[in-house]
């Protein structure tokens, strides 16, 4: 379905594509904008999931997403309109790799031998910080469940956003038996056996020496646990990055007025252009831009006394200051529109932070809505 020229960008995506992911610095209300973008969708009828990393607990709460869930929360259909479903998860890394290795591993056995390594168990902790990956894995996962009809993903701030996009990439490349063969155990005789006897003897003795005794046979006993995955593992991570550069796709820019937040949208445009991803646009979160027919403030007929006219005094300068920052932002909004090169869209400035389904589907309804009254 094509939108009508007056509609806002947003308005196509969130009913047509099937991913969106969400960029953009820290601190310009990107989660908030991912909900927004969910909830809109959810709107339309469609079946939504959201995946986030940290909402705020109010946030979270609004959405009925609990802390450490192992599955997608329901947003109670009661606080939706247009018969849609959203869902949203809060990205739980340890659930999404232990998932993919039960769902790649040969048989449930050889899974759990995989998961209950030593080596394993020690790296948990430090697997569980691996957001850039299973973010990647967790929106592959639930995309081809056909559960839903629309993922979107909130990612980490801009700069380890970039590593989320690499992530399967980088993945692919360890994931080299030329390079793993190393640490495994070899058998067979001949130059090749001995060659490799050699090898792995010097390299257990330095990491032995390194890591303490016995810690290349732990290591060789992890690989070996995972080692039958390795090129499912990397056939998978190449179905991610395609993914993410095909037509279902599309990445947002979420960024704010602050001249920083700005600064780094464009870096991350930039980039994602570079790399061949599908860029959608920008989101000009907490805009006055859109101001929906700010005037000022009528002073016909006012009584003449010193408290009305001391009143008056602020509230003229009140609305000056406003209208001053709805110009400076419509000149923001025009500067990533870049003369038409790229798109954009704003939310309007709702005050203190949204973390409150009536707030979230003000953002949903601009995000959906024509703004006929934009200048």
């Amino acid at each position: 379905m094509r939108r009508s020229p007056d509609e806002p960008f947003t308005s196509e995506l969130v009913r047509n594509k099937r991913v969106i992911v969400c960029c953009g610095a820290g601190g310009v209300g990107k989660t908030t904008t991912a909900a927004a973008i969910g909830l809109a969708a959810a709107m339309t009828g469609r079946r939504v999931l959201v995946l986030t990393i940290d909402p705020a607990r109010r946030l979270a709460e609004a959405m009925s997403i609990p802390a450490g869930g192992a599955k997608p929360a329901r947003v109670p259909a009661a606080l939706l309109s247009g018969g849609g479903e959203l869902s949203a998860w809060m990205l739980d890394p340890r659930v999404v790799f232990e998932g993919m290795v039960r769902r790649m591993s040969d048989s449930p056995e050889r899974a759990d031998r995989a998961l209950s390594n030593k080596l394993y168990l020690a790296l948990r902790d430090l697997i569980g910080g691996m957001q850039e990956y299973t973010a990647a894995e967790a929106l592959h996962m639930f995309h081809v469940s056909g559960d839903y009809d629309l993922v979107v993903l909130d990612t980490p701030p801009s700069r380890n956003a970039l590593e989320f996009l690499e992530a399967p990439r980088k993945l692919a490349l360890f994931l080299d038996e030329k390079i793993i063969g190393v640490f495994l155990p070899h058998g067979g005789g001949g130059a090749g056996g001995l060659f490799w006897s050699r090898a792995r003897g010097l390299v257990t003795s330095v990491f032995d020496r390194i890591f303490g005794e016995g810690f290349m046979g732990d290591l060789g006993a992890f690989l070996g646990g995972f080692s039958g995955m390795f090129s499912a593992m990397r056939e998978h991570a190449e179905s991610v990055r395609a993914l993410l550069t095909g037509e279902s796709a599309s990445f947002l820019v979420v960024t704010s007025p602050d001249p920083a937040a700005r600064t780094e949208a464009r870096f991350l445009e930039d980039k994602l252009r570079e790399m061949h991803l599908p860029f959608a646009g920008y989101v000009l979160n907490r805009s006055w831009a859109y101001t929906r027919g700010l005037t000022p403030p009528d002073t016909a007929g006012a009584p003449q006394t010193p408290d009305t006219a001391s009143a008056l005094r602020k509230l003229e300068a009140l609305a000056a200051h406003e209208s001053a920052l709805a110009a400076r932002d419509r000149d923001i909004l025009q500067a990533l529109k870049n003369g038409g090169q790229s798109e954009a869209t704003a939310t309007p400035h709702l005050g203190a932070a949204i973390e409150d389904f009536a707030g979230l589907t003000m953002l949903a309804e601009g995000l959906l809505d024509a703004h006929p009254d934009r200048d």
